[in-house]
């Protein structure tokens, strides 16, 4: 995105940003597609958010009882220039009735409007807000399916960057849920303490390879999964567990979410369309605020006490990978994110350049993305499958052992992973080009069946979205009451 020459004229709806003793924040709007105001099914956030398992990764945080998505933004475009430094803010999206209201708690930091562009864009990378995003939604919504859920709209959440999305879908490859979810975790603990810039990480961050790793073990470790149906390793029954978290969440949670809707139904909006254009270059209102470039994360510690952002290329490429692979405990992994973000420093990734080709989703490209990605260490077939998905590719669909339990168990397909690709041609080619959202409609519809509706789980039920759960006996498993 190119800087403005000059900031836009002061909008008449513009004021100061809303403060109280422990915060400062703005509030932004971002539109709804029109593609959507006139369609039987209308954008809904929790639908669009809650529709593929990224939103469970660290550092999103859906809360269910507040319909809000709250995560740490940077104020710099990371895909364009990989390279430079930038703070991180807490960003929160909710829903209004015709927009999507933006919070950015940023402290005293001042925000131009070449950074209220840049966060605006990252939040409509994540929900998909574009003409060929909407025309996929359309498309696949006109069709006749076999299967459909009701829940699952057409539209899968991403992350606000392509590097984020490609380094996920590597932490999706030969591991449990449970186990993605830790190394999503531990990649977000570690940028936290590179931006505290503790000794040991400056240590690491040179390359110096007799860094002691001990003392960088992630505080989030992977859970085991359940070694017989029904109970987890601590031998409690899922019920028992169920009932008992969300009896904690809602103890601990809920007066801290009366205050986020409390705060938020006194903002001010600054009206913003899809493209992150923003009457907010006011300069009355900023010459109110001070500058404090390193308050980075002045608002929403409740959050993220434990947490930072997911890191950008140049926070990964000059770290160790021995260093890397024992703090997060990513194994081979480690060797592949370093690589890539070391080649996407270097300029021989440009992803601004993948994504610009990306655009329209235009099959011909396809191919050549393809290529591209083949190139990269560690992006074999099923994580560029991923990656192009994130893209906006819906034809192919990345198969694994996940997808042969699914074919088994929904379609009586006794598939293998030499016969999965005809299988899956056979059940989905009639939904090109959108084989991937019929096929993902099907996997949320069992996953929402065995666990309940994704967008009321509490987090700490995410790890118990295992196989060994998945395996219970029975093609209708009944579903488990929540409280309210």
């Amino acid at each position: 995105m190119e800087e403005l020459e000059k900031p836009p004229p002061c909008n008449p709806n513009c004021s100061k940003p809303e403060s109280s003793p422990s915060s400062t924040w703005f509030d932004m709007e971002l539109p709804l597609p029109t593609t959507t105001s006139s369609e039987t099914e209308p954008f809904r956030l929790d639908q669009a958010v809650c529709s593929h398992g990224l939103f469970m990764m660290a550092p999103n945080s859906w809360d269910p009882l507040s319909n809000t998505l709250t995560r740490p933004l940077r104020l710099h475009d990371q895909d364009t220039d990989p390279s430079s430094s930038s703070p991180s803010f807490i960003v929160t999206v909710s829903q209004r009735s015709e927009s999507i209201a933006v919070r950015v708690h940023h402290g005293t930091h001042l925000l131009s409007p070449h950074e209220v562009r840049a966060l605006m864009a990252q939040v409509s990378r994540m929900l998909r807000f574009s003409e060929a995003e909407e025309e996929a939604v359309r498309g696949f919504r006109s069709m006749p399916l076999d299967h459909h859920n009701r829940s699952f709209g057409g539209r899968v959440f991403r992350s606000p960057t392509l590097f984020e999305d490609m380094v996920k879908c590597i932490l999706l490859c030969n591991c449990q849920w449970p186990r993605t979810l830790s190394m999503a975790q531990a990649l977000c603990e570690l940028q936290l303490e590179l931006q505290k810039g503790s000794p040991h990480d400056a240590v690491a961050a040179s390359g110096n390879l007799k860094v002691k790793t001990s003392d960088f073990s992630p505080k989030t470790p992977a859970a085991r999964e359940t070694g017989r149906k029904g109970v987890n390793s601590s031998g409690v029954s899922r019920k028992g567990m169920f009932v008992k978290k969300k009896l904690e969440f809602e103890r601990d949670d809920i007066s801290q979410m009366d205050h986020v809707l409390e705060s938020r139904s006194n903002a001010a909006l600054l009206p913003t369309d899809i493209n992150g254009n923003a009457g907010h270059g006011c300069n009355s209102c900023q010459a109110t605020e001070e500058l404090d470039s390193d308050d980075t994360f002045p608002d929403g510690r409740e959050y993220f006490n434990r947490t930072g952002n997911f890191p950008s290329p140049s926070e990964l490429a000059n770290l160790d990978e021995s260093f890397l692979a024992n703090r997060c405990k990513l194994g081979y992994r480690a060797s592949y994110i370093i690589k890539l973000a070391r080649a996407i420093v270097e300029g021989k990734i440009q992803l601004r350049q993948l994504e610009e080709l990306s655009e329209g989703a235009s099959l011909s490209i396809y191919t050549q993305l393809d290529d591209q990605l083949k190139q990269i260490k560690g992006f074999g077939p099923f994580t560029r499958a991923n990656v192009l998905m994130c893209m906006g590719y819906y034809h192919v669909i990345p198969t694994d052992s996940e997808t042969i339990r699914h074919l088994k168990q929904v379609h009586s397909r006794n598939s293998t992973s030499r016969t999965i690709e005809r299988d899956v041609e056979e059940i989905y080619g009639k939904y090109e080009p959108y084989q991937f959202l019929a096929y993902w409609s099907e996997i949320w519809d069992f996953y929402e069946r065995r666990f309940g509706k994704m967008n009321e789980m509490h987090s700490s039920e995410y790890k118990l979205i295992t196989a060994a759960n998945m395996r219970s006996a029975g093609k209708s498993p009944s579903k488990r009451k929540r409280a309210t």
